[in-house]
């Protein structure tokens, strides 16, 4: 009989193997990081280019290129590709980051010689019609009047721009930026950003010597660099803390945002730093669920992370709570933020945290596009694969001091922006 009283038994994840890719290059230079898991049919190919040109006026280029991009080429209209697409049980999709636009490929292996010249066309000779474009302002118009009655949507917007400013990671959009939207602009941007010295290209699956040469046939010959980039650059200081109010005086709930300019995948410090997060609110055991939602029923979920980009990183809490509870609410979240810097954390709740971070990095590693996955953590953040030895060994050594020294160096209260839209803060 199981005796459901007793913890079950647990072994602490020891060693983790990363597959690493092997590289060639496209006949023009193009690299490819290819992970060829060599027996299913199934190949993922991932187009990557980084957003270019930065122009403060125009800061939606990057974002409606991405969008609009399998809107239509000088041969196909946005119909034709999909059905093509979808005739070859293939599926492609465009993705925007704040760093970089992806491209990516689902296709059988033994349609690829079929689907690469669709996403060829794509690439290198899509014209963004206006009739598209001008669907795309209204919609985006709307979807955005819409975002601007959601409190949560608010507070994120309005904490990005207090962290980053008018730079692309953090840029006030506006109604009047989707009205100046002109399809000129977006073809010169297309033109810069998406060309052969502007792109890697991230291979999965089945993609062994023949798909090698399918790619280099289609995008290593005869796609030459045009127009000029300027990669995109950008420095921060860290701010001084202060606190925006934006009054939803019929709000039933209040949303909560707050945290810092902090350090991105690439500081030495950043492992530290995410035990440190997980502990105080990156996962459903953290003090922040205990607390605030556990003890207090605050709220339905509450969480803290830290999202690293090329150029920064930042450090961030997020919830939503009653209106009338709200400034409880910031008063236990400060809180428990003050005793990450005053106490040290106990070695039981530490081993809990190490054994949910490896366990958690282990779940990730599922298929052959997982490895893919955190090889582009390392790629974009110029790391080698040491990196994840490093993390490893810092979740199953660090110490309560260590992470006490964390929290006084990277959380201190007085650098946080806080962000709280809804009832008017009693």
């Amino acid at each position: 009989m199981l005796n459901r009283a007793l913890t079950p038994t647990y072994q602490q994840v020891n060693d983790i193997n990363f597959i690493a890719p092997a590289q060639k290059a496209l006949s023009n230079g193009i690299k490819v990081y290819n992970f060829n898991a060599g027996q299913k049919e199934l190949v993922r190919i991932e187009f990557i280019f980084d957003n270019v040109n930065w122009d403060q006026n125009k800061p939606l280029q990057a974002v409606t290129v991405n969008s609009l991009i399998n809107n239509g080429t000088k041969n196909l209209s946005a119909k034709e590709i999909a059905e093509q697409v979808d005739y070859y049980g293939a599926f492609l999709q465009s993705d925007y980051g704040a760093d970089h636009i992806t491209i990516t490929l689902y296709s059988l292996s033994k349609h690829l010689s079929a689907v690469l010249p669709i996403v060829k066309a794509i690439l290198t000779e899509s014209v963004f019609p206006q009739q598209e474009l001008e669907i795309f302002i209204q919609n985006q118009k709307q979807k955005l009047q819409v975002n601007l009655q959601k409190n949560d949507f608010l507070a994120r917007k309005t904490f990005a721009h207090g962290v980053f400013g008018d730079t692309a990671y953090g840029s006030d959009i506006t109604m009047a930026d989707y009205d100046a939207l002109k399809r000129d602009d977006l073809i010169s941007y297309f033109e810069a950003a998406f060309k052969p010295e502007n792109c890697v290209i991230i291979s999965a699956g089945k993609f062994g010597d023949h798909e090698f040469a399918l790619l280099d046939e289609f995008f290593g010959r005869n796609w030459e660099n045009n127009s000029p980039t300027i990669l995109n650059e950008f420095s921060y200081l860290p701010g001084n803390g202060h606190k925006i109010f934006i009054a939803k005086p019929d709000s039933v709930q209040s949303a909560i945002r707050m945290g810092k300019l902090a350090i991105n995948r690439s500081h030495p410090d950043f492992p530290a730093f995410q035990v440190l997060n997980t502990l105080l609110g990156g996962y459903f055991g953290s003090r922040l669920m205990a607390n605030i939602r556990e003890d207090k029923g605050y709220t339905y979920g509450i969480g803290s992370g830290i999202a690293s980009l090329k150029h920064a990183g930042y450090f961030f809490i997020a919830t939503e709570v009653g209106g009338d509870v709200c400034e409880d609410a910031l008063t236990e979240i400060y809180k428990e933020i003050e005793l990450l810097r005053s106490d040290r954390a106990s070695d039981e709740e530490l081993d809990l945290v190490r054994n949910y971070m490896l366990g958690s990095l282990l779940g990730s590693l599922e298929n052959i596009f997982s490895h893919a996955d955190k090889f582009k953590n390392l790629y974009f953040s110029n790391l080698s694969y040491d990196y994840y030895t490093n993390y490893i060994q810092t979740v199953k050594s660090i110490d309560a001091d260590k992470l006490q020294q964390i929290a006084q160096q990277y959380l201190d209260p007085k650098s946080f922006i806080e962000v709280v839209v809804g009832k008017a803060k009693a």
